[in-house]
């Protein structure tokens, strides 16, 4: 895998490189440095000099900043997947909003490191997806979609095609998926306005994807009583549905 690491601190750049070749026994890389966004531009342009598989770019830099260089590097004929590498978190949803494999914070270790550049090459062996221009369809927009979770320090780009249920927790949103749940800011609400095709209201508590949805059943909840809820598939738990949401459900269910 080829490599460009990008950033303005000459001891951030050796940092990675004692990382990178700390992963040589699982990833095989070549390295080279850039301290700017203009000598980056300089070695990936066609004219300029080599194909690299990834940059590790850090976001403030003088003149312009990492975002800038990522969003630059999207309209050359084979970018390179990018892993973002700052001491910032607050710059997440920005990065991922870019396309970015992962975010690192600093300082970095090296078993972030490696599910960083792990993910890099599958993105490689996948090819990168196709710039949308102009209009395109809502499946195919969809099938891209991805929630930015940040967790116990982490940030991480979730696929919402692996999202089973939402579900409002006090001041937060669960989300599950087959294998964990996270836990994430924001409202069902906003959830539900943002992701209404794929995703149906059971409950004032909870959204579920609709594509899940395996059964409606009746149940006894201590809270709710006795009731309706609904079974997803990949999940043992039940979900209660409200009485004025039933309708809703078999009618997805029919469909």
């Amino acid at each position: 895998m080829n490599i460009l690491i990008v950033d303005d601190e000459a001891l951030a750049r050796s940092r990675l490189r004692t990382l990178l070749g700390d992963c040589q026994d699982t990833v095989r890389t070549t390295v080279a440095e850039a301290a700017n966004t203009g000598e980056a531009l300089a070695q990936l342009t066609p004219t300029g000099g080599r194909a690299f598989d990834l940059l590790l770019l850090d976001i403030h830099m003088p003149g312009q900043d990492g975002l800038c260089l990522a969003h630059a590097v999207q309209a050359l004929p084979h970018p390179p997947a990018v892993v973002f590498v700052t001491a910032h978190a607050d710059h997440a949803v920005s990065a991922f909003e870019l396309d970015a494999v992962d975010y690192l914070t600093k300082p970095v270790r090296r078993e972030r490191l490696l599910q960083a550049l792990t993910k890099a090459q599958r993105s490689h062996r996948r090819g990168a997806p196709a710039v949308a221009t102009g209009a395109h369809s809502a499946a195919s927009a969809a099938d891209g979609e991805t929630l930015v979770i940040q967790d116990r320090g982490r940030t991480e780009r979730l696929p919402l095609a692996e999202v089973l249920y939402f579900k409002a927790e006090q001041k937060y949103v669960t989300v599950r998926t087959a294998t964990r749940s996270y836990i994430m800011d924001g409202s069902l609400s906003e959830l539900e306005a943002k992701f209404a095709p794929r995703f149906l209201r059971i409950h004032r508590n909870a959204l579920v994807a609709r594509r899940a949805v395996r059964a409606l059943e009746k149940h006894y909840d201590p809270d709710e009583g006795e009731g309706w809820a609904v079974r997803l598939q990949g999940l043992t738990e039940l979900l209660m549905v409200s009485r004025r949401q039933v309708a809703a459900v078999r009618e997805e269910l029919a469909g």
